[in-house]
Formats: C-alpha cells, structure tokens, sequence
C-alpha cells in the first residue's frame, strides 16, 4: 500500500496525527507512507521512524509552490489519501496527488466544502470530540486494529546534548514555560505566568525555561523582570528539535493551548494547560487531562483567533489553581 496523509497544519496538529500514523506502520510494516507538511512542522517528521516521505508544501511561496509540490506527491502514485486537514487547501492536496481513494471528514466536520473533493468521509465526529480521537478515526475507516498510542518522538543523543547545554546551571526539577500561541486569545498574562514561576521555586525548589517563538519575545522579557533567579529565557532561541529535547528534559510544561504543550505530551512530560477560547475536551494534551485549567466564561470556547473583550475567559484562571496542578506533578 502507498499511503498519503495530508496535515499540513499547525504543530499540535501534526503531534496528534502522529499516533495515527503509528497505527498504519504497525498493522503495514511494508507500506510506503507520506506527508504532506508545511515548513514549521517538517523538522519533526524529516527523520521520523515510521514515516518514509514527508512532502514540504513552501506555503509562504504561496501558489508557486503548488505545483513543484503536485509533482512530487504524484511521483509517488499514491492509491489512498487521508485529508485530515479539513479545508479547501487540504482537499486539493488530495485530489490533486491521484490517490484513486481519498478519505475525508464529513461535511459538518470539515469546512470550505472540502467533504466534496473526499471518495469516502468518516463518519461525523462532533465538535468536543478529542482531536487525537478524530484522527485515529481515519485508521478505523481503513479497518486497522487497535493499538497503544504512541507518538514515535524521541531526541536523539546529540539534541539531549544540547538541551544539556542550554538549560546548564538551572538546578532542580526543571519547569518549561510555553509562553507562546498562534493566537492571540488563547494567551495567558506575562504577570500571572512569573507569579507560578516564583512560586514553584518557592514550594518546589524548580527552575524553569520561557519557550516560545520570535515574537513572543516581549512577553519573556515582562516575565523575567518579575522574576528573580532560576528562570532562562529561550524564546526564538530554539529550533524545533531542540525544543523536543528540552522539553523531554523538563519536568513539567504549562502554558496556554499550544503546539509546544502537545510535544511535551508526546516526549512524556505531564504539561498543565489553560483553556478558554478553546475546547479542553477536543484539545486536551494526551494523557495530561487531569491538569488542565479552564477559564470560565459565557462565551467560551469561542475558537475566536482575537478576542474583543479582553480575553474575559483567560482573566479566569488565576495563578494559585495553576500552581496547584503543577504540585500535583512536581510533589
């Protein structure tokens, strides 16, 4: 079988696909598997175990890019395409790569008609339904056994040296602070994030590093000004392998919804996460859904990327009950 899954998307996106992707090897060993990714993401399956082919889509490049992609996807004469994306841009991908076979959402799942493009849809999956759940669907629509979840993500010996190198001299149980998301209503406040921070060195003797990309880089610099010692800045500062590697490092993660959280899942780090203009049951990182914190509100989860009032869901989650769920983990 030649099997091509379609997830170009966001980082956390592409983490809960993974344990899909896990499930085709073992019930395939001799298929030929690929992926279509975009740029952020293909660090993470480049060198992946169970994937053979990961197929970069240069978004950025913008339609220039389609067609040296289509070129590629079709050399490979794929028979079955999985559209996990749900849009329109998704949806092309998988018509356009000639699999004969193309499975997709169904129509109240997906959006910008791509259900129209798919040979066969899932059955519906409903809004609150786990991500991870939603996409391991594309495996039962394939009639493939069960298996554990596993993501088949580990740093390789030269990446654990350099989280060494870059969290040396930071004692104690070692706290990673994801202080980023791609939108900007699911932030949380420089504030609150150094009151947890001095509090688990108080209680727990914990240093702690602030992740996250180039622009959230304002917000480090608000966070370690109300912070003493023990805390590292390395925002912007990290690849995206060498943040696999650190987090598999840390203790703990916490932050708002986020792609770094879901890694820290998958590498085995209990991540604490806060929820508001999101859905903690759809989006919950594996196996950490005991630490999740919701901010409450009339609203929420909106799914808005900006919020026009002030983010009101994530002024809810106060500082001591996410203190309280990293003691959980720490003690």
């Amino acid at each position: 079988m030649r099997l091509l899954i379609v997830l170009p998307g966001a980082l956390g996106d592409v983490v809960r696909a993974l344990p899909l992707l896990g499930r085709i090897r073992r019930a395939h060993p001799g298929a030929w598997l690929g992926w279509v990714v975009e740029p952020p993401s293909a660090p993470l399956l480049a060198s992946h175990p169970w994937l053979d082919r990961a197929h970069v889509f240069a978004r950025p490049r913008g339609v220039r890019a389609l067609g040296p992609l289509v070129r590629e996807v079709r050399a490979e004469r794929y028979e079955v395409a999985l559209d996990l994306g749900r849009g329109a841009k998704s949806a092309l991908i998988a018509r356009a790569s000639g699999a004969g076979e193309r499975i997709g959402f169904a129509r109240g799942d997906g959006r910008e008609g791509s259900w129209l493009l798919a040979t066969r849809r899932l059955p519906p999956q409903g809004i609150e339904r786990a991500k991870l759940a939603q996409f391991l669907a594309f495996a039962d629509a394939l009639g493939l056994p069960p298996a554990p979840v596993d993501f088949g993500l580990a740093p390789t010996p030269a990446e654990a040296r350099e989280a060494e190198a870059l969290t040396a001299g930071l004692s104690g149980p070692l706290v990673a602070a994801c202080v980023g998301s791609s939108c900007p209503s699911r932030r949380w406040f420089p504030e609150r994030t150094a009151t947890v921070l001095r509090e688990l060195r108080a209680r727990h003797g914990a240093s702690a590093v602030l992740l996250g990309a180039a622009p959230d880089a304002p917000f480090a610099l608000e966070v370690l000004r109300a912070t003493d010692a023990g805390v590292r800045d390395l925002v912007g500062r990290t690849t995206l392998r060498q943040l696999l590697a650190i987090l598999a490092r840390a203790r703990l993660a916490f932050g708002p919804d986020s792609g770094a959280l879901h890694l820290a899942a998958a590498v085995g780090t209990p991540a604490v996460s806060l929820w508001g203009a999101t859905s903690p049951e759809r989006s919950t990182p594996f196996g950490s859904e005991r630490l999740a914190v919701v901010g409450r509100a009339p609203c929420a989860p909106c799914f808005l990327r900006d919020c026009p009032i002030e983010r009101v869901c994530m002024r809810e989650i106060a500082s001591d009950a996410v203190v309280a769920r990293a003691a959980m983990v720490l003690q």
